[in-house]
Protein backbone atom coordinates (compact mmCIF):
# COMPACT_ATOMS: atom_id res chain seq x y z
CA UNK A 1 0.00 0.00 0.00
CA UNK A 2 1.36 3.43 -0.97
CA UNK A 3 0.79 5.96 1.81
CA UNK A 4 0.49 9.75 1.73
CA UNK A 5 3.92 9.84 3.41
CA UNK A 6 5.32 7.77 0.53
CA UNK A 7 3.87 10.25 -1.97
CA UNK A 8 5.27 13.21 -0.04
CA UNK A 9 8.71 11.59 0.04
CA UNK A 10 8.54 10.85 -3.69
CA UNK A 11 7.60 14.47 -4.43
CA UNK A 12 10.56 15.73 -2.38
CA UNK A 13 12.92 13.41 -4.26
CA UNK A 14 11.61 14.60 -7.64
CA UNK A 15 11.91 18.25 -6.64
CA UNK A 16 15.51 17.57 -5.63
CA UNK A 17 16.24 16.43 -9.18
CA UNK A 18 16.36 12.73 -8.37
CA UNK A 19 14.50 9.69 -9.76
CA UNK A 20 11.34 7.92 -8.61
CA UNK A 21 9.92 4.76 -10.20
CA UNK A 22 6.14 4.50 -10.00
CA UNK A 23 3.35 2.32 -11.36
CA UNK A 24 1.06 3.31 -14.18
CA UNK A 25 -1.71 1.16 -15.58
CA UNK A 26 0.60 0.14 -18.45
CA UNK A 27 4.10 -0.47 -17.01
CA UNK A 28 6.28 1.05 -14.29
CA UNK A 29 7.78 4.40 -15.26
CA UNK A 30 11.07 5.98 -14.20
CA UNK A 31 10.08 9.50 -13.23
CA UNK A 32 11.96 12.78 -13.28
CA UNK A 33 10.92 16.44 -13.16
CA UNK A 34 10.04 17.34 -16.76
CA UNK A 35 11.45 20.87 -16.30
CA UNK A 36 14.79 19.81 -14.79
CA UNK A 37 17.44 19.11 -17.43
CA UNK A 38 19.86 17.66 -14.89
CA UNK A 39 17.25 15.23 -13.61
CA UNK A 40 16.40 14.10 -17.13
CA UNK A 41 20.08 13.55 -17.93
CA UNK A 42 20.32 11.43 -14.79
CA UNK A 43 17.31 9.43 -15.98
CA UNK A 44 18.87 8.87 -19.41
CA UNK A 45 22.11 7.72 -17.77
CA UNK A 46 20.25 5.27 -15.51
CA UNK A 47 18.44 3.74 -18.48
CA UNK A 48 21.29 3.99 -20.99
CA UNK A 49 18.82 5.88 -23.17
CA UNK A 50 19.97 7.90 -26.23
CA UNK A 51 19.56 11.65 -25.73
CA UNK A 52 17.68 12.05 -29.03
CA UNK A 53 14.95 9.60 -28.03
CA UNK A 54 11.86 11.52 -26.83
CA UNK A 55 10.15 10.83 -23.52
CA UNK A 56 6.51 11.13 -22.50
CA UNK A 57 5.39 13.87 -20.10
CA UNK A 58 2.85 12.53 -17.60
CA UNK A 59 0.24 14.99 -16.36
CA UNK A 60 -2.37 15.00 -13.60
CA UNK A 61 -5.17 16.06 -15.95
CA UNK A 62 -5.95 17.10 -19.52
CA UNK A 63 -6.28 20.69 -18.31
CA UNK A 64 -2.46 20.89 -18.32
CA UNK A 65 -2.14 20.25 -22.08
CA UNK A 66 -1.91 23.96 -23.04
CA UNK A 67 1.03 24.36 -20.65
CA UNK A 68 3.07 21.86 -22.68
CA UNK A 69 1.63 22.19 -26.20
CA UNK A 70 1.62 25.31 -28.38
CA UNK A 71 -1.58 24.09 -30.04
CA UNK A 72 -4.23 21.67 -28.78
CA UNK A 73 -6.32 20.55 -31.77
CA UNK A 74 -9.94 19.53 -31.40
CA UNK A 75 -9.02 15.88 -31.93
CA UNK A 76 -6.76 16.01 -28.85
CA UNK A 77 -9.63 17.26 -26.70
CA UNK A 78 -11.92 14.58 -28.14
CA UNK A 79 -9.46 11.76 -27.48
CA UNK A 80 -8.58 13.06 -24.01
CA UNK A 81 -12.27 13.22 -23.09
CA UNK A 82 -12.72 9.62 -24.27
CA UNK A 83 -9.56 7.92 -22.97
CA UNK A 84 -7.89 10.01 -20.24
CA UNK A 85 -6.99 9.02 -17.65
CA UNK A 86 -5.80 5.93 -19.49
CA UNK A 87 -3.21 4.22 -21.71
CA UNK A 88 -3.14 6.83 -24.50
CA UNK A 89 -0.31 9.24 -25.36
CA UNK A 90 -0.95 12.27 -27.59
CA UNK A 91 1.84 13.89 -29.62
CA UNK A 92 1.24 17.63 -30.07
CA UNK A 93 3.23 20.68 -31.22
CA UNK A 94 5.53 21.60 -28.33
CA UNK A 95 5.34 24.76 -26.27
CA UNK A 96 8.42 26.95 -26.59
CA UNK A 97 9.71 26.25 -23.07
CA UNK A 98 9.68 22.43 -23.33
CA UNK A 99 13.22 21.06 -23.05
CA UNK A 100 14.89 19.47 -26.06
CA UNK A 101 15.77 16.57 -23.76
CA UNK A 102 12.04 15.90 -23.45
CA UNK A 103 11.26 16.12 -27.16
CA UNK A 104 14.43 14.55 -28.53
CA UNK A 105 15.06 17.87 -30.30
CA UNK A 106 11.79 17.63 -32.23
CA UNK A 107 9.03 20.21 -32.52
CA UNK A 108 6.54 17.90 -30.83
CA UNK A 109 5.88 16.78 -27.27
CA UNK A 110 4.22 13.56 -26.07
CA UNK A 111 1.64 13.88 -23.27
CA UNK A 112 -0.30 11.35 -21.19
CA UNK A 113 -2.61 11.26 -18.18
CA UNK A 114 -2.22 7.82 -16.52
CA UNK A 115 -5.08 6.18 -14.64
CA UNK A 116 -3.22 4.27 -11.93
CA UNK A 117 -4.23 5.71 -8.53
CA UNK A 118 -0.60 5.97 -7.34
CA UNK A 119 0.46 7.78 -10.51
CA UNK A 120 -2.47 10.17 -10.17
CA UNK A 121 -1.64 10.84 -6.51
CA UNK A 122 2.00 11.51 -7.34
CA UNK A 123 1.25 13.82 -10.28
CA UNK A 124 -1.36 15.76 -8.37
CA UNK A 125 0.94 16.22 -5.38
CA UNK A 126 3.91 17.15 -7.57
CA UNK A 127 1.79 19.70 -9.41
CA UNK A 128 3.66 19.57 -12.71
CA UNK A 129 4.78 17.28 -15.50
CA UNK A 130 6.86 14.18 -14.85
CA UNK A 131 8.73 12.45 -17.67
CA UNK A 132 8.49 8.71 -17.13
CA UNK A 133 9.80 6.25 -19.71
CA UNK A 134 9.67 2.61 -18.68
CA UNK A 135 11.81 1.85 -15.61
CA UNK A 136 14.29 -0.52 -17.28
CA UNK A 137 17.50 -0.43 -19.26
CA UNK A 138 16.90 1.01 -22.72
CA UNK A 139 15.59 -1.53 -25.22
CA UNK A 140 14.93 -4.23 -22.62
CA UNK A 141 11.71 -5.67 -21.24
CA UNK A 142 9.49 -3.13 -19.53
CA UNK A 143 8.78 -3.73 -15.82
CA UNK A 144 5.27 -4.61 -14.71
CA UNK A 145 6.13 -5.09 -11.03
CA UNK A 146 8.27 -3.17 -8.56
CA UNK A 147 10.72 -6.06 -8.18
CA UNK A 148 11.44 -5.88 -11.92
CA UNK A 149 12.59 -2.28 -11.41
CA UNK A 150 14.80 -3.20 -8.46
CA UNK A 151 16.38 -6.08 -10.34
CA UNK A 152 17.17 -4.01 -13.40
CA UNK A 153 18.03 -0.52 -12.16
CA UNK A 154 19.02 -1.10 -8.51
CA UNK A 155 20.56 1.93 -6.81
CA UNK A 156 20.12 4.13 -9.89
CA UNK A 157 16.56 4.74 -8.63
CA UNK A 158 16.18 6.83 -5.48
CA UNK A 159 12.71 5.50 -4.64
CA UNK A 160 10.26 2.90 -5.97
CA UNK A 161 6.55 3.25 -5.28
CA UNK A 162 5.21 -0.31 -5.19
CA UNK A 163 1.67 -0.37 -6.55
CA UNK A 164 1.56 -4.07 -7.35
CA UNK A 165 1.34 -5.61 -10.84
CA UNK A 166 0.20 -3.30 -13.62
CA UNK A 167 -3.22 -3.81 -15.22
CA UNK A 168 -2.54 -3.38 -18.96
CA UNK A 169 0.98 -4.78 -19.18
CA UNK A 170 2.08 -3.14 -22.44
CA UNK A 171 2.89 0.49 -23.09
CA UNK A 172 0.43 3.19 -24.09
CA UNK A 173 -0.95 3.76 -27.55
CA UNK A 174 0.75 6.80 -29.14
CA UNK A 175 -1.20 9.00 -31.56
CA UNK A 176 0.44 11.91 -33.39
CA UNK A 177 -1.87 14.93 -33.72
CA UNK A 178 0.77 17.44 -34.80
CA UNK A 179 -0.12 17.21 -38.51
CA UNK A 180 -3.24 17.33 -40.63
CA UNK A 181 -4.45 13.82 -39.73
CA UNK A 182 -4.12 11.55 -36.68
CA UNK A 183 -1.29 9.02 -37.05
CA UNK A 184 -0.84 5.86 -34.98
CA UNK A 185 2.84 5.83 -33.98
CA UNK A 186 2.66 2.91 -31.53
CA UNK A 187 -0.17 0.45 -30.78
CA UNK A 188 -0.96 -0.13 -27.14
CA UNK A 189 -3.74 -0.34 -24.60
CA UNK A 190 -6.21 1.61 -26.79
CA UNK A 191 -6.96 -0.22 -30.04
CA UNK A 192 -7.29 1.32 -33.53
CA UNK A 193 -10.97 0.38 -33.49
CA UNK A 194 -11.50 2.31 -30.27
CA UNK A 195 -9.69 5.32 -31.75
CA UNK A 196 -11.73 5.13 -34.95
CA UNK A 197 -14.98 5.03 -32.99
CA UNK A 198 -14.09 8.37 -31.41
CA UNK A 199 -12.30 10.05 -34.32
CA UNK A 200 -14.74 8.90 -36.99
CA UNK A 201 -11.98 7.19 -39.00
CA UNK A 202 -8.94 5.03 -38.24
CA UNK A 203 -5.66 6.87 -37.68
CA UNK A 204 -3.13 6.83 -40.51
CA UNK A 205 0.05 4.74 -40.47
CA UNK A 206 3.34 6.56 -39.78
CA UNK A 207 5.61 7.67 -42.61
CA UNK A 208 9.09 9.15 -42.96
CA UNK A 209 7.84 12.56 -41.85
CA UNK A 210 6.28 11.29 -38.62
CA UNK A 211 7.96 12.28 -35.37
CA UNK A 212 10.08 9.81 -33.44
CA UNK A 213 8.29 8.30 -30.46
CA UNK A 214 9.08 6.14 -27.46
CA UNK A 215 9.36 2.41 -28.09
CA UNK A 216 9.31 2.50 -31.88
CA UNK A 217 12.87 1.44 -32.74
CA UNK A 218 13.15 -1.85 -34.69
CA UNK A 219 14.65 -3.63 -31.68
CA UNK A 220 12.93 -2.95 -28.36
CA UNK A 221 11.22 -4.68 -25.43
CA UNK A 222 13.76 -7.49 -25.83
CA UNK A 223 15.05 -10.17 -23.45
CA UNK A 224 18.77 -10.92 -23.51
CA UNK A 225 18.04 -14.48 -24.64
CA UNK A 226 17.50 -14.64 -28.43
CA UNK A 227 13.77 -14.81 -29.16
CA UNK A 228 11.98 -16.13 -32.25
CA UNK A 229 8.30 -15.81 -33.10
CA UNK A 230 7.09 -19.04 -34.73
CA UNK A 231 3.82 -19.74 -36.54
CA UNK A 232 1.58 -22.16 -34.60
CA UNK A 233 1.80 -25.00 -37.14
CA UNK A 234 5.62 -24.93 -37.01
CA UNK A 235 6.13 -24.40 -33.29
CA UNK A 236 6.53 -28.02 -32.19
CA UNK A 237 8.85 -28.92 -35.07
CA UNK A 238 11.03 -25.85 -34.54
CA UNK A 239 11.34 -26.57 -30.82
CA UNK A 240 12.31 -30.19 -31.48
CA UNK A 241 14.80 -29.17 -34.18
CA UNK A 242 16.59 -26.71 -31.89
CA UNK A 243 16.63 -29.18 -29.01
CA UNK A 244 18.06 -31.84 -31.32
CA UNK A 245 20.94 -29.50 -32.13
CA UNK A 246 21.81 -29.30 -28.44
CA UNK A 247 20.07 -26.04 -27.50
CA UNK A 248 17.97 -25.65 -24.38
CA UNK A 249 14.67 -24.14 -25.49
CA UNK A 250 11.84 -22.34 -23.73
CA UNK A 251 8.51 -22.26 -25.56
CA UNK A 252 5.78 -19.74 -24.81
CA UNK A 253 2.50 -20.97 -26.27
CA UNK A 254 -1.23 -20.47 -25.91
CA UNK A 255 -1.90 -24.23 -25.77
CA UNK A 256 -0.78 -27.18 -23.72
CA UNK A 257 2.41 -28.99 -24.60
CA UNK A 258 2.40 -31.80 -27.16
CA UNK A 259 4.97 -34.61 -26.76
CA UNK A 260 8.36 -32.93 -27.24
CA UNK A 261 12.03 -33.80 -26.83
CA UNK A 262 13.96 -33.35 -23.61
CA UNK A 263 15.60 -29.96 -23.39
CA UNK A 264 12.33 -28.14 -24.14
CA UNK A 265 10.49 -26.25 -21.40
CA UNK A 266 6.93 -25.60 -22.58
CA UNK A 267 5.15 -22.67 -20.89
CA UNK A 268 1.47 -21.84 -21.40
CA UNK A 269 0.14 -18.27 -21.48
CA UNK A 270 -3.46 -17.16 -21.82
CA UNK A 271 -5.26 -17.22 -25.19
CA UNK A 272 -7.15 -14.05 -24.18
CA UNK A 273 -5.45 -10.97 -25.66
CA UNK A 274 -5.83 -8.69 -22.63
CA UNK A 275 -4.71 -11.36 -20.14
CA UNK A 276 -1.80 -12.30 -22.42
CA UNK A 277 -0.63 -8.67 -22.63
CA UNK A 278 -0.81 -8.28 -18.87
CA UNK A 279 1.38 -11.35 -18.31
CA UNK A 280 3.77 -11.09 -21.27
CA UNK A 281 6.70 -9.08 -19.91
CA UNK A 282 6.74 -10.89 -16.55
CA UNK A 283 6.74 -14.25 -18.34
CA UNK A 284 9.53 -13.20 -20.71
CA UNK A 285 11.59 -11.96 -17.75
CA UNK A 286 11.14 -15.35 -16.07
CA UNK A 287 12.24 -17.20 -19.21
CA UNK A 288 15.14 -14.79 -19.74
CA UNK A 289 16.43 -15.68 -16.26
CA UNK A 290 16.04 -19.41 -16.90
CA UNK A 291 19.37 -19.96 -18.63
CA UNK A 292 17.84 -21.09 -21.94
CA UNK A 293 19.66 -20.77 -25.25
CA UNK A 294 16.53 -19.75 -27.15
CA UNK A 295 12.99 -18.54 -26.47
CA UNK A 296 10.35 -19.56 -29.02
CA UNK A 297 7.04 -17.67 -28.88
CA UNK A 298 3.96 -18.92 -30.68
CA UNK A 299 2.77 -16.22 -33.10
CA UNK A 300 -0.43 -14.53 -31.93
CA UNK A 301 -3.56 -13.97 -34.03
CA UNK A 302 -3.61 -11.35 -36.76
CA UNK A 303 -6.46 -9.30 -35.32
CA UNK A 304 -6.97 -5.83 -33.88
CA UNK A 305 -7.14 -7.13 -30.31
CA UNK A 306 -3.61 -8.58 -30.61
CA UNK A 307 -1.99 -5.63 -32.44
CA UNK A 308 0.01 -4.28 -29.48
CA UNK A 309 1.26 -7.75 -28.51
CA UNK A 310 2.28 -8.50 -32.12
CA UNK A 311 4.18 -5.20 -32.22
CA UNK A 312 6.08 -5.96 -29.00
CA UNK A 313 6.96 -9.52 -30.06
CA UNK A 314 8.18 -8.33 -33.47
CA UNK A 315 10.53 -5.82 -31.85
CA UNK A 316 11.67 -8.33 -29.21
CA UNK A 317 12.62 -10.78 -31.97
CA UNK A 318 14.39 -8.24 -34.20
CA UNK A 319 18.09 -8.82 -34.90
CA UNK A 320 20.39 -6.64 -36.98
CA UNK A 321 21.35 -9.42 -39.39
CA UNK A 322 17.73 -9.57 -40.52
Amino acid sequence: MISTDDIAQAVAILRAGRLVAFPTETVYGLGADARNAGAIRRLFAAKGRPADHPVIVHLASADAMPEWASRVPAAAVTLADAFWPGPLTLVLPRAVHVLDLVTGGQETVALRVPSHPAAHQLLKAFGDGIVAPSANRFGRLSPTRADHVRAELGDAVDMILDGGPTDVGVESTIVDLSGDYPVLLRPGGISPAQLAAVLGAPPDAPNAASPRASGTLPSHYAPRTPLDVIEPDRLEACANQRAASGLSVAVLARRNAPPVRSGIAWHVISADAAVYARALYAMLRELDAGGYDRILVEAVPDSDAWLAVRDRLRRAAYREEE
